[in-house]
């Protein structure tokens, strides 16, 4: 006769779904019943908010959008902020995109912030799509930005809109703002583009690259950092305007504590069921 299973030895067991109903239930219940994170901000993302904030009114900055839906969730709300804080100052914004699903991600971004500002497509900003090539584009725009990018995301000519006159190279821009999803992306707009033509560079990516690219913060390369969902949240804080990523903060924190536990309980069994062994 099979001899039964101690409660211990049937948790140890038991079906790996259940743990994903636990996981899925701490993640949704701060939608339900919100509660508020306390975070304290990182000289990284201050370093990016006050580059920023150094911008003369009416200045043309270089956006990148380098990032697909797959890191939506991470970079769509800090590329909101971004957006926020650029046309907050009357900052006159050119996106490109070296990812082919870029341009729509920033398309999407741009459509929503512009509800709640007066900009003119062609003069307060625009979206110049994707080009093939990566660091070859990079290197290309160091010439000529028209030549790599000779129309834009709807395939108007470049020419015919007023914010690209006088815009030639990386020259006319006083900051170049990379958001990355990865390769190619921030690390490759330093070592091509910062490095070679002595740009200012602040990057916001996902928290996945933030560890590979916080040496070119320290040294000095990378003039401001936002790394993931917590940092994103972080800086909306500095914006005063807490939008998704401070939102996403209770899930993220009430889902990490829930695996956390799963992993000190599981731990647990094993040395009871191991001491029942013996």
């Amino acid at each position: 006769m099979e001899q039964k299973k101690r409660w211990t030895e049937r948790l140890e067991i038991m079906d790996r779904r259940i743990i994903f109903l636990f996981v899925a239930a701490a993640v949704l219940y701060p939608f339900i019943k919100p509660f508020t994170v306390k975070l304290s901000v990182t000289q990284p993302v201050k370093d990016f908010y006050q580059r920023i904030e150094k911008l003369q009114p009416g200045s043309v900055i270089l956006l990148s959008a380098d990032w697909d839906p797959g890191s939506r969730a991470e970079l769509y709300p800090v590329t909101i902020a971004v957006l926020e804080q650029l046309f907050t100052k009357n900052i006159r914004i050119i996106g490109l995109s070296l990812w082919p699903a870029g341009p729509k991600m920033l398309d999407d971004c741009f459509k929503e912030v512009l509800q709640n500002y007066n900009r003119k497509y062609g003069v307060d900003y625009i979206n110049l799509g994707f080009k093939e090539g990566r660091e070859v584009v990079m290197v290309a725009m160091g010439e000529k930005i028209t030549q790599a990018f000779p129309e834009d995301f709807a395939q108007q000519p470049v020419n015919q809109f007023p914010i690209m006159k006088g815009i030639i190279n990386y020259e006319n821009f006083p900051l170049i703002i990379s958001v990355s999803a990865g390769y190619p992306g921030t690390k490759e707009w330093v070592q091509q583009v910062q490095k070679r033509f002595k740009k200012d560079l602040i990057s916001a990516c996902a928290g996945v690259s933030s560890p590979e690219y916080y040496p070119y913060y320290e040294s000095g390369q990378l003039l401001g950092l936002i790394g993931g969902l917590k940092a994103a949240a972080e800086y909306e804080i500095l914006l005063n305007k807490p939008g998704r990523a401070v939102k996403a903060q209770g899930s993220q924190a009430l889902g990490h504590y829930t695996i956390v536990a799963f992993i000190i309980f599981g731990n647990i069994l094993y040395l009871i069921n191991r001491r029942y062994l013996k």
